[in-house]
């Protein structure tokens, strides 16, 4: 799709971005002189993600920069046909495209290894990358149900009430994290994909099957069967606490 003619766009298209607008507004994630490094795996999200931004940038009254990185571990290297055409890709949102070569387990690593571990690897790197580009921000493309599923591993398999932020701040406000498809269904990004042939590529991790999230989402397609706005529910849930009714408040109505 050339982005030039984005007033073409189909209504299906076009209400994905909005939604991704409407997170991008309600969480002030993106703002005029912005610079944001996008984090790319490669997979269908953070791809969505990088064209629903380069889209709104055509739009918008202000102005932002967006610079693309990924991070190829050496172990699990991407094949080269599928990096030339991740990097056709980006030519073609005429967003800069960078690729990080570096080891999946750190100097340091002792243990075992996991996906945790392996997250944090590359957050580490994303963030001495946007240091050394003066970049304030960092766009991952984790979507509604990334962040339900997250919920609910909290609180069924960690015993707490914690979500993934839509916009978290680190180093004491010059680093921020944003996730602007905090609003967007996976099912709706997995149609963008594939109607629109995005060069998606999924590393072929033996560590992949542990993910936490892969045991959780049966559930939440289930329990979504008998309420179809579940995803939301769970989503709006920390913004929406009764106080009255935590442990941390008994007693405070005797006094």
């Amino acid at each position: 799709m050339d982005l030039k003619d984005i007033e073409d766009m189909q209504p299906w298209l076009m209400r994905i971005v909005k939604e991704t607008g409407r997170g991008i507004n309600r969480f002030d994630m993106i703002g005029d002189g912005d610079k944001v490094l996008l984090a790319i795996s490669g997979g269908k999200d953070s791809l969505a993600l990088a064209f629903t931004l380069a889209v709104r940038q055509k739009w918008l009254p202000i102005k932002y920069q967006l610079h693309a990185m990924r991070i190829d571990w050496n172990q699990y290297p991407m094949p080269e046909e599928h990096d030339r055409k991740m990097a056709e890709f980006f030519d073609l949102l005429k967003i800069p495209y960078h690729v990080e070569h570096a080891d999946m387990f750190p100097p340091s690593f002792r243990g075992d290894f996991n996906c945790y571990l392996c997250a944090r690897n590359r957050k580490r790197m994303l963030f001495d990358k946007a240091a050394e580009l003066g970049f304030s921000k960092i766009a991952t493309g984790h979507h509604m149900d990334d962040i339900v599923a997250t919920t609910l591993i909290n609180l069924c398999y960690r015993g707490n009430f914690s979500t993934m932020m839509p916009v978290q701040q680190f180093f004491s406000g010059k680093l921020t994290l944003i996730r602007p498809m905090c609003m967007v269904h996976e099912s709706k990004i997995r149609l963008m994909a594939e109607r629109l042939a995005f060069p998606v590529y999924n590393t072929d991790c033996p560590f992949k099957e542990t993910n936490m999230r892969l045991k959780i989402r049966p559930i939440i397609n289930m329990l979504s069967q008998d309420n179809r706005r579940l995803r939301e529910h769970i989503f709006e849930a920390p913004w929406n606490i009764n106080e009255e009714y935590l442990p941390g408040n008994l007693g405070k109505g005797e006094k």
